[in-house]
């Protein structure tokens, strides 16, 4: 028998190993700006074309390379991190496999420009599809230059698989926002087709996350800092009227390095159990140094899942430091009985009246008797008016309806000319309950104000411009770096849909108008559920994307349960719901409309 075993080529492997170390452009700025952070960079500059897809270029004020290290970074395994196994378990980088370089040059042009200190002139090295075409001195800067052009080019399958243009450069900002958090005192820039998107200085955590995210969100946040023999636990947790459904930021660092870990994030929200809601979510940029010895980061090919030792004791000291800025910035109501100053005040009895106010008295009528009545008895007699009650509430003008089923509301059929009554009763600020020809009807009034403002979005998403509420005073919306790409592509939705927002840079809108009806709603708040919902659902198809703004923005400018109506505004609501596209469901799939009919009204009693 012949032997099937043989060693792949070296180009093949390299690909291979692409697929696990590069999966997008973003991936790529990852791996190029840690190694840059690596070499003791204090300012790295990230410029993109077309999100990467056609050229990433990253420079660095490292220490750069010699002219064999330049030339032997892009061989497999090849690493200055780490000499031996051991050196796994004490890891101070942020990279140390030596698959990050190879793996780029597999499958995109790339050319490097470094230099060292202590040479006068550099290296130029260029590789195509992981072969060395080039190799020769220049002049440049010391530190790093690496060009990567038309990624995935002699790889077309997987090139295709890239999404769009938007949704790439949002995962590269999303991938710079994590390494400039985690690095205040490097000077970060990220440029894309010539506009800058973040420009970021030297400065404090706190400043960092305040000009990433907004000053509102530097006045939220609490100080943490808390050192035990275990780990020493650094950075900020945001007040509980900070929170949010969704579209928090949540960040966690280990040595310097981001990573997810739900275990940990169930410790700071179990921390706010009972100030917040258990479906909100509370930001966080929380930096946890450790003994290297002590995790294990080897354990993802993308190195954001990490393994502790001491998991447990870990999560309750962050359980307890959570806990203790919370009381600290007195989140936490709390009464302190032995203070003598917050003694209660009470007045003591006095016999002398202090007002001219009298008890009240008691009367009896000594006459009563309640064997004796004097009142005539209406036994035998029917009420006045008894025909009313059993009369129609409307006549018959068209054909039947569907009766309800066992345990399930019947569904309008508005093809029939249901004739109802124009008297509504609203109950408990949440349902309109009128008279049909065939029963009970019950309206979710906020979930039909949904759907007539979902309608009339999309109405003017289809071409027809929505009318415009100019504000007094223009109001700034602030986003993350990762969410600008975001913003512009639904910019002309935003635009049709009746808002008037101009882009002042850095992540920063001012909305000089807002669709009419928006009374009472927090632009910063709708654009903050707005985003969040579309990165939820994903982009790329303009039909979703049309849904996803539309059932946003009526979520968001419909009534609140427990709104009370006037019987006119209950009689227009049903009427608009009467003419939308369709009266039973919401646009999420929520029913509108239940119909008790009469039999079942009878089976009551």
């Amino acid at each position: 028998m012949a032997d099937i075993i043989h060693l792949l080529p070296d180009s093949v492997a390299n690909q291979i190993a692409a697929g696990e170390v590069v999966q997008r452009p973003s991936s790529v700025v990852k791996e190029l700006v840690e190694n840059s952070i690596d070499a003791g960079a204090r300012r790295i500059e990230v410029l993109l074309v077309e999100a990467g897809k056609t050229s990433i270029q990253v420079i660095d004020d490292g220490k750069g390379m010699s002219e064999t290290d330049a030339r032997r970074a892009f061989e497999r395994h090849a690493t200055s991190k780490i000499r031996e196994a051991a050196d796994l378990f004490s890891l101070c980088t942020m990279g140390f496999r030596g698959e990050a370089l190879p793996s780029i040059a597999a499958v995109a042009q790339v050319e490097l420009k470094t230099r060292t200190a202590d040479t006068e002139v550099g290296t130029l090295i260029t590789m195509e599809g992981g072969r060395v075409t080039g190799q020769e001195v220049t002049a440049c800067p010391v530190g790093a230059n690496f060009l990567v052009q038309n990624l995935f080019f002699n790889v077309p399958a997987r090139r295709r698989f890239l999404k769009t243009t938007q949704t790439e450069l949002s995962n590269v900002s999303r991938e710079f926002e994590r390494v400039a958090l985690v690095n205040p005192m490097v000077h970060f820039t990220l440029t894309h087709n010539n506009n800058v998107l973040a420009d970021l200085p030297v400065e404090s955590m706190k400043q960092r996350i305040s000009r990433m995210f907004g000053k509102k969100m530097g006045d939220q946040l609490l100080d943490i800092d808390v050192d035990t023999s275990l780990c020493k636990i650094t950075g900020f947790v945001g007040r509980p009227d900070s929170a949010k459904k969704k579209g928090s930021q949540q960040f966690f660092f280990v040595n310097g390095r981001y990573m997810r870990h739900s275990y940990f994030h169930k410790a700071v929200m179990e921390a706010f159990n009972g100030l917040v809601e258990p479906t909100s979510q509370v930001p966080y940029f929380l930096h946890f140094d450790v003994d290297p010895s002590t995790i294990d980061v080897n354990i993802h090919p993308t190195k954001t899942e990490i393994k502790f030792e001491n998991e447990v004791a870990i999560w309750q000291i962050l359980l307890a430091s959570v806990k203790e800025a919370l009381g600290k910035s007195n989140a936490i109501p709390v009464i302190d009985f032995e203070a003598a100053e917050v003694a209660m005040n009470i007045p003591a009895f006095s016999a002398t009246p202090r007002t001219t106010t009298s008890f009240p008295k008691v009367e009896m009528s000594r006459e009563y008797n309640p064997f004796k009545s004097n009142v005539a008895s209406n036994k035998g007699k029917a009420p006045k008016g008894w025909e009313q009650l059993y009369k129609e509430t409307s006549t018959t003008r068209g054909g039947s309806v569907t009766l309800q089923q066992e345990n399930e509301p019947a569904e309008f059929d508005f093809a029939q000319g249901i004739d109802r009554s124009t008297v509504h009763y609203q109950y408990r600020g949440q349902y309109i309950l009128t008279t049909v020809q065939n029963g009970l009807m019950v309206v979710d009034q906020r979930r039909a104000h949904i759907r007539i403002l979902y309608d009339q979005y999309r109405t003017h998403m289809e071409g027809q411009t929505a009318p415009t509420q100019r504000l007094l005073f223009p109001e700034l919306v602030q986003v993350s770096p990762s969410d600008v790409p975001l913003m512009d592509e639904v910019q002309d939705e935003l635009q049709s849909l009746g808002f008037e927002l101009s882009s002042l840079g850095g992540g920063s809108y001012s909305v000089a108008g807002t669709p009419s009806r928006m009374e009472g709603v927090s632009v910063q708040f709708l654009f903050e559920n707005l985003l969040a919902d579309l990165k939820e659902g994903g982009q790329g198809m303009e039909e979703e994307l049309h849904h996803r703004m539309a059932l946003t923005m009526a979520r968001n400018a419909a009534m609140e349960v427990g709104q009370v109506l006037s019987l006119q505004e209950m009689e227009a609501l049903i009427n608009q719901l009467f003419q939308s596209s369709n009266p039973n469901f919401g646009p999420d799939g929520a029913r509108i409309i239940a119909i008790m009919d009469h039999s079942s009204i009878a089976r009551l009693f």
